[in-house]
């Protein structure tokens, strides 16, 4: 994996590169500032991966795209959470927010080296293009879980689930009913299940669902709390870097 960081603040790049090298990630280069990095873009092989800081000591680093055609994957580290939709107009894996976490990195490189492997596997085949050309609005979502009760099974519809959480390493679905059943499944794998017009992540640890939310209350740190109309067992928040975003899905 050829991994470059672009960042000003010298003393971060080091702390990143020091990260990165815990997760046997080898980076080659570091660059500091927009025009070095077009420059360097510009005269050598475009990385796999590159953790970019969005604003750079001469300017934002969206405007190295404007000047080069960058085919890299990014994982963009920022202290501002403002430019996370138009990060994710570009090849953007995962957007970390400073002071970057040990475990928010260590996701977003395996994020990264998972959507690798799948590329590296894919086969072509006439129906899975058929499905690439198929309108998203047009797309099957999971309509239903089957748990697992005692000696029984038993199906929880998804629109009668407030929301999905994890705890204790377990991923459980809390229904309109104020029953929690334990899901054989992950959030992360939800994200690929559930209809967006219906589900937001809000968090590491939720998942909600639009139709259940009762009451949306601003807390601290700009972040926001979100009360269902049937489970209250936990405290939800919405996370800082998913405010925003979360108030786009709200329209």
């Amino acid at each position: 994996m050829n991994v470059i960081i672009i960042e000003d603040e010298k003393p971060a790049a080091r702390r990143l590169n020091r990260l990165l090298s815990e997760l046997n990630v080898k980076v080659s280069t570091m660059l500091h500032s927009v025009d070095e990095s077009i420059e360097w873009f510009q005269n050598n092989p475009h990385p796999d991966l590159i953790f970019l800081d969005i604003q750079l000591s001469d300017g934002l680093s969206f405007e190295i795209f404007d000047m080069v055609e960058v085919k890299s994957a990014i994982i963009f580290t920022t202290a501002f959470d403002e430019y996370a939709l138009q990060a994710f107009k570009l090849n953007s894996i995962d957007y970390l927010l400073k002071p970057i976490d040990d475990e928010d990195l260590e996701r977003a490189v395996n994020k990264y080296r998972d959507l690798k492997m799948e590329t590296q596997n894919i086969s072509v085949d006439f129906n899975d293009i058929k499905k690439l050309l198929v309108n998203p609005l047009e797309r099957e979502y999971k309509k239903r879980f089957t748990v697992k009760v005692g000696q029984h099974l038993k199906i929880v519809n998804a629109d009668d689930v407030e929301c999905f959480y994890s705890e204790n390493k377990g991923t459980y679905a809390a229904t309109s009913e104020g029953r929690n059943y334990l899901l054989d499944t992950t959030l992360e794998q939800l994200e690929t299940e559930l209809s967006p017009e219906t589900f937001f992540r809000v968090s590491r640890k939720f998942y909600v669902n639009l139709n259940h939310i009762n009451d949306i209350i601003s807390y601290t740190n700009s972040r926001l709390q979100i009360k269902m109309k049937r489970f209250d067992e936990q405290e939800i928040v919405v996370s800082r870097e998913r405010v925003r975003d979360f108030k786009l899905w709200l329209e």
